[in-house]
């Protein structure tokens, strides 16, 4: 099997699984049945390949001058699309979604930091060579 199509699955099983816990934790957003469930996953995909790094050039000085809370903000906003667009899945409101995104981006992180095999280094050797050094 291709190793990218695995890594595509694995990471919408991790998504899957983090809006799950989020509908589970939360009383904010719920989801009807698990056809409705595979939709917010595919959807929230779509959303994160296509409008986030959008989003992301578009507001970098706030993000910069957020010190980077600014991406929880666009997952939120995200999050909250998705509860608009996908019949069956219900965010009540911007806080459910701001709490939502923070528990699927806390299990991205966590079940990444298990299951996904580290990124190589850089370099053909891992580290700085001493021709890597520019001198002025």
């Amino acid at each position: 099997m291709n190793n990218a199509f695995v890594n595509l699955l694995m990471r919408w099983l991790i998504l899957a699984l983090g809006v799950l816990l989020s509908a589970q934790l939360l009383p904010g957003i719920s989801y009807d049945s698990g056809s409705t469930l595979v939709a917010v996953v595919l959807v929230l995909s779509l959303f994160n390949v296509v409008l986030k790094p959008l989003l992301l050039l578009f507001t970098l000085p706030f993000i910069v001058l957020s010190l980077g809370l600014g991406i929880w903000l666009i997952n939120a906003v995200l999050f909250y699309f998705v509860g608009r667009l996908v019949d069956g899945f219900h965010v009540a409101g911007f806080g459910s979604a701001l709490l939502g995104a923070l528990i699927v981006s806390v299990t991205n992180l966590v079940m990444n930091r298990l299951l996904m095999p580290p990124k190589p280094p850089a370099g053909p050797s891992g580290g700085a060579k001493r021709d890597d050094v520019i001198d002025i």
